[in-house]
Order: C-alpha cells, then structure tokens, then sequence
C-alpha cells in the first residue's frame, strides 16, 4: 500500500492502491524522479476526475483538501 501524508507535518492522510499512485504519476507534475510530492487544490481534483479518476481516489483527495484552498502531499510505500 501507498500511504498519503502532509508534506509539511507528515501527518498519515490516507491510503491508495499501487494503481492510484500510477494515476497520479500520469497525471500531475513531477519535478524529478525522485519527487514524491504532489500539491492538491480544487482545481487538481477536478482535472483528475474529468481525466478518469477512481472513484476511491478523488473521494480520498476531497477529504484530505477539505475546506483548504490547496494541500502538498506526498507519497510513501508502507
């Protein structure tokens, strides 16, 4: 499993399968190889599920952003 957590406290956020960190690699930017992190606003989210997002996945991505305008997270496997 993959787990998403705040970039800034390293807070657990949830959990995403191997083929939702797929998606998101596919979709949103990566500075390097070895980036990991990934900033989520409204706007992402709605890219994401015009682009055919699983549905767990944009579920997770709402929670998580809540009522904030944007949050960075980044991924690690547990």
């Amino acid at each position: 499993m993959i787990e998403l957590r705040d970039k800034l406290t390293n807070e657990p956020l949830g959990t995403i399968s191997d083929e939702e960190l797929r998606f998101l690699v596919d979709e949103l930017e990566e500075e390097s190889t070895t980036d990991r992190d990934y900033y989520i606003s409204s706007d992402t989210i709605d890219m994401l599920e015009a682009d055919g997002a699983p549905a767990s996945l944009l579920t997770l991505l709402k929670r998580i952003l809540g009522s904030e305008e944007g949050v960075e997270v980044r991924w690690v496997r547990t």
